[in-house]
């Protein structure tokens, strides 16, 4: 997923999150230690939404998120647990692609849900898988989020995904902003309005706009 700043990351996921420097929104006003949780921001990220400055202790030390990438852009990956095989070989290749994202003004930090004794112990093992000294520096932090402060299990929303990623494969429907299941879908662009009466017969509405066009179309879940 590309966007503009870190967030809630469901540990259900493989999560690669991508920021540009154009914008570096502050914390709130009065606030130094402003840290994503599920309850400041309970609907997730979106593409080209920004994110807290967070702090968190890292295998550098603490950061603040937004300093430790300063001018750069930068790229937030998160695993689910440290020693484990297929994470070892991704933080491997990405500790040797690190030269090249360096190249391009890339900053990298992973993240995981052990501590930074893990980590560090982690790293060792790390260095070891790609042929190099088995010492405790990567070329990238790794977040420690054994509370849980930042990764998320938003088990609702996944399955609400789910349903809409099935519903719109199978049917020829999109779903909306904020659409759950059981809420009406609408009617792809693409489908003649005479082919939508006999593939909807629950029936189509159409909302009625400025324009006169007749695009916003809306049916009873299939």
């Amino acid at each position: 997923a590309a966007v503009r700043r870190g967030a809630p990351i469901p540990t259900a996921f493989r999560f690669l999150y991508l920021q540009s420097p154009e914008r570096t929104p502050k914390p709130p006003k009065g606030d130094s230690s402003f840290r994503v949780t599920a309850a400041a921001m309970p609907g997730g990220l979106l593409l080209g939404d920004e994110a807290p400055n967070f702090e968190a202790n890292t295998t550098i030390g603490r950061i603040r998120f937004h300093d430790y990438l300063g001018d750069s852009w930068g790229i937030l990956f998160s695993h689910p647990r440290d020693f484990t095989p297929v994470c070892t070989t991704e933080l491997g290749r990405a500790a040797k692609l690190a030269p090249e994202f360096a190249k391009r003004n890339v900053k990298m930090i992973a993240l995981s849900v052990d501590s930074v004794e893990d980590h560090l112990a982690w790293s060792k093992d790390i260095n070891a898988y790609n042929g190099d000294e088995p010492t405790e520096k990567l070329p990238f932090p790794i977040i420690d989020d054994k509370n849980r402060d930042l990764a998320i299990q938003n088990f609702d929303e996944i399955l609400r995904v789910i349903i809409s990623l099935q519903l719109t494969a199978e049917k020829r429907v999109a779903t909306p902003v904020d659409w759950k299941n059981g809420d009406s879908v609408m009617v792809l662009p693409t489908i003649p309005e005479e082919e939508a009466k006999k593939l909807f017969p629950k029936g189509v509405f159409t909302k009625e706009l400025p324009s006169g066009k007749k695009y916003l179309r809306y049916t009873p879940q299939p």
